[in-house]
């Protein structure tokens, strides 16, 4: 459930849609036909932007990337593509891998390589294609070979999907891009793009790069010869895969670029208000994907902008070298700047924040005068954010997790928020501490380790550590040290993104939040131990555990303050009683019952009273002997 924020709208046929949405009620097709009909704009753009604001808060998200088409020479011969072109063909390129590192540097965090299908490459040349950019810049991460191409590899070296896909990703693989869906519809494939594989095929080698842990986007191209309705049915089969598999992190509505493909449209190029509502309903509909992307390139700079009031949370990256869309006419520069980019966003105001491949933050850029609150992104933190209405529209939320917030407070980029109390212990000096936090009297379900061995046999074992907080680990050291007596533990930082660690070589494994509420019930790996920190704190200290405290910058404007924990008192307060309806959906995502989701958030105490300032001292003296 969205927050008790009303909308008003010039079209009364939105207002259901939006009770639906604000209810956590998925919309169907016959709703998606509705919002392609309005011609209310700005109320459709408002409900989206609730929708983006609940998932990303102002955040707008882009990465330093790179985009590579190693060749124009291609075996199909698509009618509404302008880029391929036959071998012996004058415009015909090819780009050899040293070409490609050359172009490269350490600032690049994301290389997107699509191409067409080269009738002569060897196997190997794609494999060193993968294996020797990482091998030159192992922070660089490759996003390579839609779905398309996957087949086409298939075929031609005759393996199995799940062969080629392991193959890559044994090399450095980590994403796919989402191209070549197109339009899921059989009849627009006939008309226009036969050679291809169409959606039952599509959706198969996603799936299986999704069991292999191999994440991956999806686009949908508009604006030719397919139906509102052909759209939307495009949406809700992806919605549906992704219910299956969880692994699409984006969904990116690419404008079609007519050129010379002889492709009979309405119009030239897609009209604005037909690329905001396309964006917007794809916010709406697709409900279980994080991100949607306004890619730039297709939309314009000037577009795009619009668009991040309209649902938009991503805008892609610098994409240098794009040749697939500019062959077909699209007008955007080729390459934006990253100051530009940073502009665009702070004019739309919203908050720009540098990604990896995998959404998470690597640099926060707050415009001047804006107040950065952190939007802890855990099911334990709804009662926070889910009636969270500052007056000021100079306070910005942004979705980080505890560590990472500690981090950009410490480079004096985020303002307040809900601090890991080993964080507010290094910043005390310069933030002040709010009566609100995250503290539990026994378990918390959320703060789980996992292990191959009881407590007192950890002993010289490795244990595998969350990247997400730091006081969870000073207590797994408190309770292994002070509590068991265990010494000689090696500890490894495991990945923010849990689809790339490998559990199975840890003697015991440390999760917080979401990730290990996702496992609560199903368990890991073939770990037979569980242990919850909190309970195992409690048993020992009879005390509470206080995991985060809300703090505030003091050097923010007196106003800034003010309403910022007029925000988060408002929030706490109007959620109180609520929170089996609040939650609900982020509980569904984690695979939690109504009856789970009341249980967990009842367990904890948002305000901060005696008894928990006691256990953090307490804490805090069993820590010290530690350090």
């Amino acid at each position: 459930m969205l927050s008790s924020k009303e909308l008003s709208f010039r079209d009364p046929g939105l207002m259901p849609i939006w009770n639906k949405v604000r209810n956590g009620i998925r919309l169907s097709k016959e709703d998606g036909l509705v919002l392609y009909s309005t011609h209310d704009l700005i109320g459709l753009g408002r409900m989206a932007n609730e929708v983006s604001r609940a998932k990303s808060g102002d955040t707008v998200y882009f990465v330093l990337n790179q985009k590579f088409e190693p060749t124009n020479i291609c075996v199909l011969s698509c009618k509404f593509c302008d880029f391929a072109v036959k071998k012996g063909s004058p415009e015909a390129y090819e780009q050899s891998i040293e070409e490609m590192l050359d172009i490269l540097n350490p600032d690049i965090r994301e290389v997107h390589i699509t191409m067409g299908l080269h009738p002569d490459w060897e196997w190997q040349h794609y494999v060193d294609m993968v294996r020797r950019i990482k091998e030159a810049y192992p922070l660089i991460d490759v996003k390579a070979f839609t779905a398309v191409e996957i087949v086409f590899f298939a075929k031609k070296f005759k393996k199995t999907h799940e062969e080629v896909l392991s193959e890559l990703k044994a090399v450095g693989l980590r994403t796919m891009p989402g191209g070549g869906a197109e339009v899921f519809s059989e009849r627009v494939r006939k008309l226009i793009f036969n050679q291809k594989i169409g959606a039952k095929t599509w959706f198969e080698v996603h799936r299986k790069a999704h069991k292999l842990g191999i994440q991956s986007n999806v686009t949908m191209l508009y604006g030719h010869v397919e139906t509102f309705e052909e759209r939307i049915e495009h949406m809700i089969k992806l919605r549906e895969v992704q219910d299956e598999t969880g692994g699409f992190m984006t969904f990116i509505p690419l404008a079609f670029q007519p050129g010379d493909t002889g492709i009979k449209t309405k119009n030239n190029f897609t009209s604005a208000i037909d690329d905001l509502k396309t964006i917007a309903i794809s916010r709406l509909m697709l409900d279980n994907i994080a991100h949607i992307k306004a890619y730039w390139v297709m939309l314009t700079a000037e577009v795009a902008a619009v668009a991040l009031n309209f649902g938009a949370d991503d805008m892609d990256g610098i994409v240098g070298h794009e040749r697939i869309a500019h062959d077909a006419g699209a007008t955007s520069p080729m390459q934006l700047a990253k100051e530009k980019i940073i502009s665009i966003i702070h004019e739309a105001g919203k908050v720009p924040i540098e990604r990896d491949v995998w959404y998470n933050p690597l640099h926060i850029y707050p415009a001047e005068g804006t107040s950065i609150v952190s939007k802890m992104p855990y099911l334990n933190s709804v009662p926070f954010y889910s009636n969270f209405e500052p007056e000021l529209a100079e306070i910005k939320l942004s979705p980080l997790v505890p560590r990472v917030f500690g981090q950009f407070a410490k480079e004096g980029k985020v303002d307040a928020g809900p601090m890991s109390l080993m964080d507010y212990v290094a910043s005390q000096d310069e933030f002040e501490m709010l009566d609100y936090g995250v503290a539990v009297s026994g378990k918390a379900y959320s703060v789980l380790l996992y292990s191959h061995h009881d407590w007192k046999h950890l002993s010289g074992k490795t244990i595998g550590l969350t990247a997400e907080s730091s006081t969870s680990v000073e207590l797994l050291r408190v309770l292994l040290e002070k509590k068991y007596g265990v010494t000689g533990v090696t500890f490894e930082r495991l990945h923010l993104t849990s689809g790339q660690n490998d559990y199975t070589k840890f003697d015991a494994v440390l999760l917080i939040g979401d990730e290990a509420l996702r496992r609560w019930k199903v368990g890991l790996a073939s770990f037979l131990n569980v242990y919850d920190l909190a309970e195992e704190w409690y048993e020992w200290k009879k005390m509470p555990f206080v995991f985060a405290v809300w703090a505030v910058r003091n050097s923010i404007p007196a106003a800034h303050k003010e309403a910022i924990r007029n925000a988060l008192e408002g929030s706490i307060t109007r959620s109180k009683g609520h929170y089996d309806e609040l939650g609900r959906e982020h509980a569904k995502r984690l695979g939690l019952t109504r009856e789970d989701l009341a249980m967990y958030l009842n367990a904890f105490t948002y305000r901060l009273g005696e008894q928990e300032r006691s256990a953090m001292e307490e804490f805090l003296k069993e820590q010290a002997v530690l350090a």
